[in-house]
């Protein structure tokens, strides 16, 4: 199955704050925050939603074409896709403008504040899955607002299956933005916060979504994530780590494991489950592109954990 992968292509500052963001914001104070995290370490990672998740799908056998804006700066780590088993000549690379970036602060408690800077990821919108023959699924993972309400409108056009993940976009888009995206979605996921903020903005609750689509994934970081269906609700549990390191792109590791069920036409809890063993795998490493395993290790865990498994 041709897998299509959009998303923002992003390189992401990475920073960790020796406490607690929460113990600095003042309740009595909130309608004015002037803050500044000094933080012990930096690191500077290859990242964005569409690679993160691409990655996933490489490693567990796929070889996905990513679909997405990039700029100037993106000549090594297209070298880097490239060698890691992803297609990337459905990327288009801009001359004058660089990679959008992510600059992120993670305290103690895994809390996160960051700021987002958009680049290249800017003109997603000249892309279209109208040049894109054979799709069989797609995946709208956070991008440009307007690009992925295009891209949500011409999937249902051309009948291409597709997941909406609005994501870190939901606190952008608008409820008809968000509307949009969610029309027709085969899937809809998001993390629990993000669906509050769908919910506010669209008036829309669990059976309201599905009335338009097969399942709504809604993750909820160590409690695992709950899987609704027009038969109802189930609920699966997070895979234990080894260790902590990184919480960033761990939830693009769930989506790529969820998309390879998916792809390998397994049940909704089955690809829920894939994609929890495989966010595990990114939150024990700094960044979402540093880990690595093989189809049989990870075959080996999610057995441990969940039973049985044909990939």
């Amino acid at each position: 199955m041709k897998l299509i992968v959009t998303g923002s292509i992003a390189y992401d500052y990475l920073m960790s704050f020796p406490g607690k963001f929460t113990e600095h914001f003042l309740a009595e104070h909130m309608q004015r925050v002037s803050l500044s995290f000094l933080v012990d370490s930096m690191d500077k990672r290859r990242g964005g939603c569409a690679p993160n998740i691409a990655y996933t799908l490489a490693l567990l056998g796929e070889r996905p074409y990513l679909m997405a804006t990039a700029g100037q700066d993106f000549g090594d780590y297209r070298e880097w896709l490239d060698a890691a088993g992803i297609d990337t000549s459905l990327v288009l690379q801009l001359p004058d403008k660089f990679c959008a970036s992510f600059f992120c602060s993670t305290d103690t408690e895994n809390n996160q504040i960051a700021s987002f800077y958009t680049g290249a990821m800017a003109n997603a919108a000249e892309l279209s899955f109208r040049t894109v023959p054979g799709a069989g699924l797609a995946i709208i993972a956070p991008n440009d607002p307007g690009a992925m309400v295009q891209y949500a409108e011409e999937c249902r056009t051309l009948k291409i299956p597709f997941i909406f993940d609005p994501g870190q976009q939901c606190a952008r888009m608008s409820g008809a933005e968000l509307r949009d995206g969610l029309a027709g979605a085969r899937v809809v996921v998001c993390n629990d916060y993000e669906f509050e903020l769908i919910r506010q903005k669209t008036e829309l609750q669990e059976p309201d979504i599905l009335a338009g689509s097969e399942a709504l994934i809604v993750t909820r970081g160590e409690n695992g994530c709950s899987v609704y269906e027009k038969s109802g609700r189930t609920d699966v549990k997070a895979v234990t780590p080894a260790r902590i390191v990184d919480p960033t792109g761990v939830g693009d590791a769930f989506r790529g494991g969820l998309m390879k069920g998916l792809a390998r036409g397994a049940s909704y809890t089955v690809s829920a489950q894939l994609g929890s063993v495989a966010a595990t795998y990114a939150l024990e490493h700094l960044g979402g592109l540093s880990h690595a395993y093989t189809v049989d290790e990870f075959k080996k865990r999610y057995e441990k954990h969940f039973g049985a498994l044909t990939l």
